[in-house]
């Protein structure tokens, strides 16, 4: 349980954020349920129009990254933008100097989608949706009649799989990555090496996200939408509806920094 887990509105966290952040940060965030509201058909997801012009703000102005389970060229479609780094797949596509690894890691994403079409035959999947995103492979179970039923169907079904996965649970959904391929955490650092930033900020919400907030390095600084009290995040924020008052303070910080130096 993280007892220092602390709104960032609040107690002096904010002016905690005003004091790290700098032109020498890498700024993340997550996509879905960050900067995009979850909604029940992924694919109909969107960033509202004032989030996406405080991003773009951030973006002429700093080094942004985002980096999503969703496929790359997905995220991007979605994003209206195009940030100076877009990693895609939980980590395992997009970053710079991995691209002969993404090969590897499609044939075994290809792999398994073979074998789930045997262990998981479409007469049974009852709305379970297998998605190829080229180098993972998600299942998702949201529209299933009996939830409990279909999770250990599949559950039964990965435990099958060669070679075994990396499995990521999360809202109805099993995320599946080759276990060489990277996660988030280390995405982000090598993120923050290639950049050349001392420091990293990042802001997530879900389970695949704790691969970064679990990094504990005094140069990271990690906030949380929603509170979780299991969560290795330092900071939280209520819900996603905050994330465009977070990103305004952002800019906010680095316009006066700015124009502390030009003074």
């Amino acid at each position: 349980m993280n007892e220092q887990l602390s709104y960032l509105f609040e107690n002096g966290a904010l002016s905690k954020m005003r004091n790290f952040i700098d032109k020498t940060t890498l700024l993340a965030f997550d996509l879905d349920g960050t900067l995009a509201p979850i909604v029940p058909r992924p694919s109909s997801i969107g960033i509202p129009d004032s989030i996406r012009q405080e991003l773009t703000t951030l973006n002429a102005q700093a080094v942004v990254a985002v980096i999503t389970g969703r496929s790359y060229s997905d995220a991007l479609h979605h994003l209206g933008i195009s940030p100076r780094y877009l990693i895609g797949n939980h980590g395992a596509e997009g970053l710079p100097g991995w691209e002969d690894r993404e090969q590897v890691f499609s044939i075994i994403t290809n792999q398994w989608q073979s074998q789930l079409d045997e262990l998981l035959p479409g007469n049974d999947r009852k709305g379970i949706m297998i998605e190829n995103k080229g180098v993972t492979l998600s299942i998702h179970y949201r529209y299933v009649c009996n939830i409990k039923s279909a999770h250990k169907m599949i559950l039964q079904a990965i435990d099958k799989l060669d070679p075994q996965p990396r499995r990521i649970g999360g809202k109805f959904i099993e995320n599946l990555i080759p276990v060489s391929a990277p996660d988030k955490g280390i995405a982000f650092r090598i993120l923050m090496e290639k950049s050349g930033c001392q420091k990293g900020f990042f802001v997530g919400d879900d389970e695949t996200d704790e691969d970064i907030f679990r990094l504990n390095d005094a140069n990271i600084f990690t906030v949380r939408i929603g509170i979780n009290v299991f969560s290795d995040a330092l900071f939280y924020l209520r819900n996603q509806n905050e994330i465009i008052r977070l990103i305004g303070e952002i800019n906010n910080v680095l316009k006066n920094k700015k124009d502390q130096l030009i003074n």
